[in-house]
């Protein structure tokens, strides 16, 4: 009798779980019809990228965005929207005017765009002499050879642009294939991040080995993107403690092709910039729709994007997508008077380009102490943490992050979703990005799975990353998806269930 008692809980307990996972289609149909029929991401997509500019961390283009957005979160019925520092991050930098031209053998303009944190060029002019990339990174060599670079501009030599590759389609969706056969999925690898911290030791330390030598300037071609330029993805240089002490200029690899071809280039450059003397403090910008369950609003589901970008581009793929879909997915269940259970907080974060600062220092200040890695009390406040930050493309699905438990509930929330091409859950990882410090917070935390569009082949970092390369019928996509997420995990019963807390030192500290 007892045996049969509990076995009856457990199916009594399930079948509650399985019915407060369930969606209401009166609320996916609702959502739905009014983001396709008068959606405000275009707007909201103009006024993160047109009208802020590129939004550098601590710049005043991040500035100008940050306050841009914050009215824009008080236009709608939010309880609170404001900007949020996360601790000192490094020195105020923008680009007052530049350029780069060839002047021997004949006059060609170069495509280029100064690195940021590089000092001013006041009109330097001298000769080229090409390096290797081994060779730029090794002092010893350097200072072997210091008496080539005095009065020359050194490029930094790389590799030869591949025609072949541009006979291909340049973007691209998600073919069910592709989806069914996913692994685990990162912009940067654990082994090339141990690569990327050698780089960041040895780089100060050859750059002042150049500019001893008497070098007057960097130049290097960092990517074939289809004819853009890449820039510079190091975190340096933005420390008032570890400044750069050369004027530094991403190139077009092309331009950098036909530099190595001539052999004998000189070039002129003019480079003028506004940099503060002290470290400014980085920001987030954060607002909040409060719950309307007095049970559940001290509770939190969190929606996040990273704000910044780099500078020679409006950084409209990376990311002013992931920050106006969820600004959209709030706007849209306020709008619709759509009373979510829990407190719907989004972030837009600063410093994800440089090492994920800003969500991290977020959950440091929050959530989880950086040094002991102890728990905080708010921490077991947050249910989940969604994230979006892999381009333009519509949304395919979600990355569990290994955690098995979530999978049952995605499912029956992406349900809905099937004719809009978004059905696949993953236990793979992803990472990269924001939702990995709340991960490692102990916090349920997760990223969507994207098509790639022409992230990866064409904008991402890149001078071709502005508005026109947005598919605003895939955000209205994902602003639907997400909007639908975030008011189910609000009116849930239970928070959503997390995995065992990692131990391991966060894998972007120290950057």
């Amino acid at each position: 009798m007892k045996i049969l008692w509990l076995s009856l809980i457990a199916i009594a307990c399930h079948q509650n779980c399985l019915a407060q996972d369930a969606i209401d289609p009166a609320i996916v149909q609702k959502i739905m019809q009014a983001e396709f029929a008068d959606s405000h991401i275009p707007q909201l997509a103009q006024g993160l990228t047109d009208q802020s500019g590129g939004r550098l961390t601590g710049s005043p283009g991040f500035k100008r965005a940050a306050d841009w957005a914050v009215q824009e979160f008080k236009k709608w019925h939010v309880s609170y929207a404001g900007t949020e520092s996360w601790g000192p991050f490094g020195i105020q930098w923008e680009a007052e005017s530049f350029s780069l031209d060839a002047v021997t053998p004949y006059y060609f303009p170069i495509h280029a765009y100064p690195v940021p944190w590089s000092p001013a060029a006041d009109h330097l002019q001298g000769e080229v002499t090409t390096i290797t990339r081994e060779q730029s990174l090794d002092a010893d060599w350097l200072q072997n050879h210091a008496a080539q670079f005095k009065d020359k501009f050194i490029l930094i030599e790389s590799t030869p642009v591949d025609t072949h590759k541009n006979f291909g389609v340049a973007a691209t969706r998600h073919d069910q294939a592709a989806l069914d056969t996913l692994k685990d999925t990162y912009m940067i690898s654990s082994e090339e991040m141990k690569h990327i911290q050698v780089y960041l030791h040895n780089l100060p330390v050859c750059r002042k080995a150049l500019k001893q030598a008497g070098a007057i300037g960097i130049i290097a071609a960092r990517g074939n993107s289809h004819n853009g330029v890449v820039m510079n993805q190091a975190t340096y240089g933005f420390r008032k403690n570890n400044p750069m002490v050369l004027p530094e200029v991403d190139i077009a690899n092309e331009d950098a092709q036909r530099i190595s071809r001539l052999k004998k280039v000189v070039l002129k450059m003019n480079l003028q910039v506004k940099a503060s003397t002290e470290e400014v403090p980085g920001m987030n910008v954060i607002a909040e729709l409060k719950g309307s369950n007095p049970q559940l609003n001290s509770q939190v589901v969190m929606l996040g994007a990273h704000l910044d970008s780099w500078t020679a581009a409006t950084g409209a793929t990376d990311n002013a997508a992931g920050c106006v879909v969820m600004m959209e997915a709030l706007r849209l269940l306020d709008s619709l008077k759509l009373k979510p259970g829990r407190t719907i907080r989004v972030a837009l974060w600063g410093g994800e380009e440089q090492g994920l600062h800003g969500s991290f220092n977020y959950v440091t200040n929050h959530f989880r102490e950086k040094k002991t890695r102890q728990i905080k009390p708010s921490q077991s406040n947050i249910s989940v943490y969604f994230n979006l930050d892999n381009g333009t493309g519509r949304i395919r699905g979600i990355f569990a992050q290994n955690n098995t438990a979530v999978v049952p509930i995605f499912k029956k929330w992406f349900a809905p979703f099937d004719t809009l091409g978004a059905n696949t859950i993953t236990l793979h990882n992803t990472g990269s990005t924001d939702h990995l410090s709340f991960d490692w917070a102990g916090i349920p935390a997760f990223q969507f799975i994207q098509d790639p569009v022409d992230y990866n082949s064409k904008t991402h970092h890149t001078n071709l990353d502005d508005y026109d390369h947005l598919q605003i019928e895939d955000l209205k996509q994902a602003a639907v998806i997400i909007a639908c997420f975030a008011y189910q995990a609000s009116i849930r019963d239970e928070k959503l269930p997390a995995k065992a807390i990692d131990n391991t030192p966060f894998i972007f500290d120290g950057f």
